[in-house]
């Protein structure tokens, strides 16, 4: 497999978001950036969890991802805000972990962190 230094992530949750098209403004969004910064985003590299839960760390395009990242053909990784990698706070920091140690820098596009629920 060719190294491909610059990968995508991009994740809606509902069926309603999917019917809204957010899918596709993050898509833009995340493109757009990747462009600016003078990346080439190779096709193969866009790994995008369709009406998926970020409740849960089994999602098709996200093991894809993990298995890419784990055997070296990602060096960055463009997601538009931590949410989208995932809901919960403990799962976003276990992901960065993990990406951090196979050498993927991960740059969100959007810096809002995750919140805590009251319970």
């Amino acid at each position: 497999m060719n190294k491909a230094l610059v990968a995508l992530y991009a994740r809606v949750s509902s069926g309603q978001q999917v019917k809204n098209g957010t899918i596709g403004s993050q898509l833009a969004a995340i493109k757009d950036r990747i462009r600016e910064d003078g990346h080439v985003l190779p096709d193969a590299m866009l790994f995008i969890d369709d009406g998926v839960s970020g409740a849960t760390l089994i999602r098709p395009q996200l093991e894809r991802l993990r298995d890419y990242a784990a055997a070296g053909d990602i060096e960055c990784l463009y997601i538009l805000s931590p949410d989208r990698l995932d809901r919960k706070y403990a799962y976003q920091a276990l992901l960065m972990e993990e990406f951090s140690a196979c050498g993927v820098e991960v740059i969100f596009i959007c810096h809002t962190p995750a919140t805590r629920r009251k319970t």
